[in-house]
């Protein structure tokens, strides 16, 4: 038997205790000997809950499951930095086992949890922590193991794709499509994390940290949100070929690790272009497999209970056959994060400028001094004095586009810049 410490019975806490009661029979013949809860903590032992149980399962007290020596395996579900840190440093030091969904946790402190763990013999799983319902941890480690991965691709937050699919298929302005969703629940009550492409920076340095063997400092990842997109943008974007998609993205190359999320304009055939609402996606090349697209529910009790659960099965096979999955090695290598000035991108600038002779040829003056080349411009209608113009670039570097941008802001004839999206052509 394989007893479990569950820590939470929150939203994903109820749906992994659920799972395990409804499969329990299934889970045993697959694990090969039976799968029990035999602590749970909870803040609030006497709050009504919306699931059947022994109350007396429950413990506001943490050291009766982290001091247990006969629960086997720790299962993470409380979120956040502390004390989720603490309990699950300490189960590793008494050399249980951990799963756990917290990307916050993995995303900053990987290397030292898996460092612990395989100092003391025993496994940490983290399924859950990227991209809900979607398999992505374990085939990095495993399935894509004969690939060196080149590429990655992620559409990573619900919250946020949500809100640019309404602004795109129903022309909502950004306010009103976030209302929405925090109305259906798609959304906190502060979306910050979401909204800024904080939570999306957290999955994808995870997932380079798995795919380049190498620990990712989340400060090292350059991120920008959603706040600034405006219909305009997106209707643009339409007339150009594109959709606006936030985009975690992450590319091995010579010169280190381009790592980002930021919004993007995504070619409007690319398969990431129909991942709508708040579905999530993975894309990623490798060098044997190719591309491989990943797609489902990123978020969401059951498909987020489903990825701990897969990972509770793993892990009670470790520990039943006695072969547990070490994976202390995976940051093995030391490779550099390059910054985001010296990568190379296309633009789509959006600009408000004087309606007279002569400014489309001052801008144009501005850029070529700082070697960006334009591929189109496009002139919308004029609202005298002023005349709305689009820019697209071709591929330059980001430090020279941020040269030209500072002109801009010192250009009498520039009123406003009003938006810029890098493009991406994946």
């Amino acid at each position: 038997m394989i007893k479990i410490g569950l820590l939470g019975l929150g939203t994903v806490g109820s749906g992994v205790y659920s799972i395990l009661e409804k499969h329990k029979e299934n889970l045993k013949s697959k694990v090969g000997t039976e799968l029990r809860i035999e602590k749970i903590l909870v803040k609030d032992i006497d709050k009504k809950r919306d699931i059947d149980f022994d109350k007396a399962l429950l413990t506001n007290n943490v050291e009766d499951i982290l001091e247990n020596p006969e629960i086997d395996l720790i299962v993470e579900l409380i979120g956040g930095e502390e004390p989720a840190y603490q309990y699950i440093v300490q189960a590793l030091k008494n050399g249980k086992a951990v799963v756990t969904a917290n990307k916050l946790l993995i995303a900053r402190y990987g290397q030292e949890i898996m460092g612990l763990a395989a100092e003391k013999g025993v496994s940490v799983s983290f399924e859950a922590s990227v991209a809900g319902g979607i398999p992505i941890i374990r085939p990095l480690r495993e399935s894509f193991a004969a690939n060196k991965i080149e590429r990655i691709y992620g559409i990573l937050n619900g919250t946020t794709n949500y809100i640019l699919t309404k602004m795109t298929e129903e022309g909502q302005d950004f306010q009103l499509a976030l209302k929405e969703a925090q109305k259906l629940g798609y959304a906190e009550s502060d979306p910050s994390s979401d909204i800024s492409g904080t939570d999306a920076a957290y999955k994808i340095a995870i997932l380079s940290s798995l795919a380049y063997e190498t620990a990712i400092d989340i400060k090292d990842v350059h991120i920008e949100g959603i706040e600034n997109i405006e219909i305009e943008d997106i209707e643009l974007a339409k007339e150009l070929g594109y959709l606006i998609k936030l985009l975690a993205i992450s590319k091995f190359t010579p010169d280190g690790i381009d790592i980002r999320v930021h919004p993007a304009f995504i070619p409007e055939y690319h398969p990431l272009a129909s991942v709508n609402d708040v579905y999530n996606a993975i894309y990623l090349y490798g060098d044997s497999v190719g591309d491989v697209m990943l797609y489902g529910q990123g978020a969401g009790q059951m498909p987020t209970a489903s990825a701990v659960v897969a990972d509770i099965i793993q892990a009670s096979k470790e520990i039943y056959y006695g072969s547990p999955d070490i994976n202390g090695h995976i940051y093995k290598n030391d490779h550099k994060v390059k910054d985001i000035s010296q990568v190379h991108n296309s633009f789509y600038l959006r600009l408000q400028v004087k309606d007279k002779p002569g400014v489309l040829a001052r801008i144009a003056e501005v850029l070529g001094r700082n070697q960006v080349s334009l591929a189109s411009v496009i002139q919308k209608h004029r609202y005298a004095p002023v005349v709305p113009i689009v820019l697209v670039t071709h591929q330059v570097k980001e430090e020279n586009l941020q040269k030209s941008i500072a002109e801009f802001k010192n250009l009498g004839e520039v009123i406003a810049i009003n938006n810029i999206i890098r493009v991406e052509e994946l």
